[in-house]
């Protein structure tokens, strides 16, 4: 099997992946028609993981006691993150294992796990028959009682009573929120109507119990469904995982339907969802879709109701994902409703028109900024895409250079590359285009375990703009937008502008097919799923990694997220930040001074303006809130809390909107172009009304006047 192995990692048989952002999907179970040896196979499975993270992770660690300890507490956690099942004692006696295990794994022996797995099988069973009893009473919200929400800072429940009585306050904290929207809904409903709701609060409380019994009803039949591997793969990945966070096993599986299809179209909602607890998390926003053109979904969100169009709400809080997703898909035209969690602990109903992914709007387009001698080109690229798609043929290189000759045709004196919330895409792409804007030389350097780092460097030829550059990032531009900033940077050819760092993910990952591993003998066994191996770190011409740091602007603009961790950063066992020899390369000439008294103009301005400093105060708000994690179960105080929250998030709601608009103009060929088209005219007219009120585009523009 080890020969093999070799094989299958030898370079010239990977399919190499670029380094974009990669996020959990969605997938459905695959269910073998055929009687496997499931112990054999979970054995195989794992000599394959071993064999692959020993010997071919960029950065493999040592199998030892403390590598065990990590695998234990990873695959406690994976089994019972909420602490609603293992008691105390159960964890306490799986303690004999913490550093047995990387024996057992160097054995290929799962004994840890047979021992863990049937004990949360048995403890699942005994939880099954609280939630009956606890719902069928209606609960009291009179008397001052708290819970602890955040599973961290929980210990698990000392015996059956104690577990009890969190299950009670679980269910009681549960209902309370379906009762707490349900008062609320009925005094808008009140306020709006001459008939008031005559409903009072028992009856509430009674019909919010009887939700929340039927949910978990499903819940626990959902877990019921739950396959052998299922809790194979989560103990596989606390393997993987203590790699790193991008190390991971999938079980056998086939992808649901609703991910992008190889035309590169998805029917949805366009939105990559992960489990993360009892919620169903947005992890990340794909570009085109109907949630990035939607613009209120965010990555982070808690999914907690789905509607279809004025339906009623279906709860989706322990739901599987898979079940979810059901709800959530729909054909093109039809409308969800999201009930969502946002970051500031504020509740939203976001309402999507399901939509294929739009190709068109992931591609790079420009406008004039500005008026007269003043003008400033603007091209927006959201995402780095090549000529895979069949149906377009279109090279985000090619088009941003087009771009770029079209704005100079308008006379623009200088340009703002706006790369908020592109996720990656191309490196080739990415070497491209910063060839476009600085002469020949290297952009990136990849680095692959015990070899020395390979040099990108962009072709040989003239840039095609040498005039003031700005270039805009937020804490959702990652990888090949990374690589981007940082070339523009090191080269001091432009200015790099936004949140105070990029995402900070600097490594490349690869996919193993675990079927080619093993030879025929094996095949009664098989599928034996894929995993994905971190295999490359890719560093700065400068010699430092965007891994981890990120990209940091030479200019802070305050956001939401000032205060908060986010990206790579809150990834738990992600690699390190380091550095490498920096890349011969030569910074563009003269422009030195000209940028520090930029840099110096632009911070005088942020410091004076009201608007930037309501945003940093929202921030703080935001962490704050974001830290409180113990909640009453106090009606009154519940209900005063959640209006507060309601008030705050009002009182913000136009953050980031500049109190001037700014001169948005169409491009010559643009004119013409939504002469012909209506369609067209109506998205270039709804993208210059967003870009007139942009606060952070306005500060690129004056940050560009000032470069001239």
């Amino acid at each position: 099997m080890n020969a093999l192995i070799s094989k299958v990692m030898q370079r010239k048989n990977l399919k190499y992946l670029i380094p974009i952002v990669l996020v959990a999907m969605v997938f459905v179970g695959f269910r073998n028609h055929f009687a496997v040896d499931e112990h054999k196979r979970d054995k195989v499975i794992l000599e394959l993981i071993y064999q692959v993270i020993t010997r071919s992770h960029f950065a493999p660690k040592e199998i030892n006691d403390e590598f065990s300890s990590e695998v234990f507490d990873g695959f406690i956690e994976s089994m019972d993150y909420n602490k609603r099942f293992l008691l105390a004692k159960d964890v306490a006696d799986l303690e004999q294992y913490r550093y047995k295990l990387d024996d057992q794994i160097k054995a290929s022996q799962l004994e840890f796990f047979e021992d863990g797995y049937a004990r949360i099988q048995k403890r699942m069973k005994n939880a099954a028959g609280f939630y009956e009893e606890i719902l069928s009473k209606p609960f009291r919200f009179d008397a001052e009682a708290t819970i602890e929400t955040d599973p961290e800072k929980m210990a698990f429940a000392k015996d059956e009573k104690a577990l009890r009585d969190r299950w009670e306050a679980y269910l009681k904290f549960r209902v309370l929120n379906r009762v707490y929207d349900e008062m609320e809904a009925a005094e808008k409903e009140d306020s709006s109507s001459t008939e008031k709701s005559t409903k009072t609060f028992a009856e509430i409380e009674k019909e919010a119990r009887e939700k929340e019994l039927e949910t978990h009803r499903e819940w626990f039949k959902n877990m019921e469904d739950l396959e052998r591997i299922d809790w194979v793969g989560m103990y596989m990945n606390a393997i993987t995982n203590t790699f790193d966070p991008h190390t991971e096993y999938f079980p056998p599986q086939r992808q649901e339907d609703f991910e992008i299809e190889m035309s590169g179209q998805l029917e949805g909602i366009g939105a990559q969802l992960a489990q993360r607890g009892d919620y169903i998390t947005v992890e990340k926003i794909v570009s085109g879709s109907a949630s990035w053109r939607q613009g209120e979904l965010e990555e982070g969100d808690k999914i907690l109701a789905v509607a279809q169009d004025k339906a009623e709400p279906v709860d989706v809080v322990g739901m599987s994902i898979r079940k979810a997703v059901k709800l959530i898909r729909g054909k093109k035209g039809t409308a969800v409703v999201l009930t969502v969690r946002k970051k500031d602990n504020t509740k939203r109903d976001i309402r999507i028109i399901r939509d294929i992914v739009e190709l068109e709007a992931t591609f790079a387009k420009s406008a004039v900024l500005g008026a007269g001698n003043d003008k400033i080109g603007l091209i927006r690229l959201p995402k780095f895409y090549v000529d895979f798609y069949d149906q377009s043929n279109r090279n985000c290189a090619d088009d941003v250079r087009d771009e770029v000759l079209k704005l100079k045709a308008e006379g623009v004196k200088g340009i703002v590359l706006d790369l908020r919330g592109n996720g990656g895409g191309s490196l080739q792409a990415v070497v491209d285009i910063v060839g476009h804007f600085v002469d020949k030389g290297p952009v990136v350097q990849v680095k692959t375990a015990g070899q020395a780092a390979k040099v990108l460097s962009s072709s040989p030829s003239s840039p095609v703009w040498s005039g003031p550059l700005v270039v805009m990032v937020n804490q959702f531009s990652a990888s090949a937008s990374e690589i981007f900033a940082a070339a523009i940077q090191d080269y001091n050819r432009g200015i790099i502008i936004g949140s105070k760092s990029t995402f900070g993910k600097g490594t490349v990952q690869n996919v193993f097919d675990m079927d080619r591993a093993v030879n025929w003998s094996y095949n009664d066994l098989k599928p034996l799923g894929a995993m994905k191996v971190t295999i490359q770190k890719y560093y700065r011409i400068n010699g430092g990694t965007p891994q981890l740091k990120g990209v940091e602007p030479d200019i802070v603009l305050p956001d939401n997220y000032n205060y908060i961790p986010f990206g790579e950063r809150e990834q738990k066992n992600a690699l390190p930040y380091n550095e490498i020899e920096p890349a011969a390369y030569k910074v563009w000439p003269n422009m030195g001074m000209r940028y520090q008294g930029a840099v110096a103009l632009s911070n005088q301005r942020i410091g004076q303006n009201s608007r930037f400093k309501e945003i940093d105060a929202y921030a703080k708000w935001l962490k704050e809130n974001r830290d409180r994690s113990v909640m009453s179960l106090n009606y009154a105080a519940f209900a005063a809390y959640q209006k507060e929250l309601k008030a705050k998030a009002d009182a913000f709601k136009k953050l980031g909107e500049a109190d001037e608009k700014l001169p948005i103009a169409l491009l010559a060929a643009q004119k013409t172009e939504a002469t012909a088209d209506s369609l067209k005219a109506k998205e270039y007219d709804q993208w210059h009304k967003a870009l007139e009120k942009d606060l952070y585009v306005r500060e690129a523009f004056q940050v560009a006047q000032d470069l001239r």
